[in-house]
């Protein structure tokens, strides 16, 4: 059985990765939302979806406090559950093609996951 490789910073993270690429990807797609979205629609999905990259960074620092790191994820993945409500909001009003939510979708569940297993072993992140 190999030995794991020990992660030194928040960029490292698959669940960093993964929610870093679909921020990027919702950024590119909501360029394409009518103007009189982008106070609502346009801004909530970039910033929620932005904010789970955010949130992890903040976690990583606090991984030496289990209490503050399951916080924080917690954070984390209540941000991924409001970008899929946008993103939901953004295919039902014909803003999204099916395909393209559902990828995303697909994605932010994953990360959901990823931040829940996480959080359920804390012992495992902290130094």
């Amino acid at each position: 059985m190999g030995e794991r490789r020990k992660i030194h910073s928040h960029f490292e993270l698959e669940v960093y990765r993964i929610a870093y690429a679909a921020a990027m990807r919702i950024f590119e797609l909501s360029k394409s939302l009518p103007l009189e979205e982008r106070y609502s629609l346009t801004d909530q999905v970039r910033k929620s979806s932005r904010s789970v990259c955010a949130n992890l960074a903040e976690a990583w620092r606090r991984r030496r406090y289990p209490a503050q790191w399951v916080s924080k994820l917690s954070d984390c993945e209540a941000e991924a559950a409001e970008t899929q409500i946008w993103l939901k909001f953004a295919l039902d009003c014909g803003y999204l093609k099916p395909d393209a939510e559902r990828e995303l979708q697909n994605q932010y569940n994953a990360i959901i996951g990823m931040l829940v297993n996480m959080s359920l072993q804390p012992e495992k992140w902290s130094f």
